[in-house]
């Protein structure tokens, strides 16, 4: 069976990938389970850039197909910000509490109508002879008044209200969040490549 490692240190976005991929004949490697202890930086301006690099980081040191993303929240309000330093947008040792909260202030007193915002993620499955592949999800809605309930997920889960639904991200079963989210929508785009470059059946 042909082992694939799951390029994050994001317990919340292992989670997800490990469900998504759950139908594939693959052996999934978390980095602890692969003896990776590197944390690669996001030195670059785009999605795809830092995930491309993250990738290929964790691919060079595992000797392994490595799948990693880069993803954030754009805010329509603020220009698009938080966006590609979703991560590090209240400062390098904030807590999700402190991003969450961060953006809600930044866009205090914005009706409704005004607080439109959609999470990307970009999605790379690199190997160690340097191929790679890569998808997009992207999934719009819009930032609630008010951080919801945090029953699943994680980052800025609590306060993103995916269009269609009445409840944030973090209050929807993961299979549903899955199915409609920029990590799901990203990974099920990745999947026929995976499968071709992993010449899976």
């Amino acid at each position: 069976m042909i082992k694939l490692l799951i390029g994050t240190n994001n317990p919340g976005k292992l989670r997800e990938y490990l469900e998504i991929l759950a139908g594939l004949p693959l052996e999934t490697l978390t980095l602890a389970q692969a003896g990776i202890s590197v944390d690669p930086d996001e030195p670059h301006e785009t999605f795809e850039a830092n995930a491309l690099h993250k990738a290929r980081v964790f691919a060079r040191e595992s000797g392994l197909p490595a799948l990693a993303d880069d993803s954030g929240l754009s805010v329509d309000a603020l220009q698009g910000r938080p966006g590609v330093y979703s991560k590090r947008y209240a400062g390098p040792n904030a807590s999700d509490d402190d991003r969450m909260y961060k953006v809600l202030s930044e866009i205090e007193g914005t009706p409704d109508e005004r607080r439109g915002a959609q999470f990307v993620c970009v999605s790379v499955l690199a190997l160690p002879d340097g191929r790679s592949v890569s998808a997009t999800g992207i999934v719009r809605g819009l930032i609630a008044q008010h951080p919801g309930e945090r029953i699943n997920g994680f980052g800025y889960d609590p306060i993103f209200i995916p269009e269609g639904y009445a409840a944030v991200f973090s209050e929807l079963p993961p299979e549903v969040k899955n199915s409609i989210s920029h990590r799901g929508r990203a990974a099920q785009a990745l999947l026929p490549e995976i499968k071709q470059l992993l010449k899976i059946g």
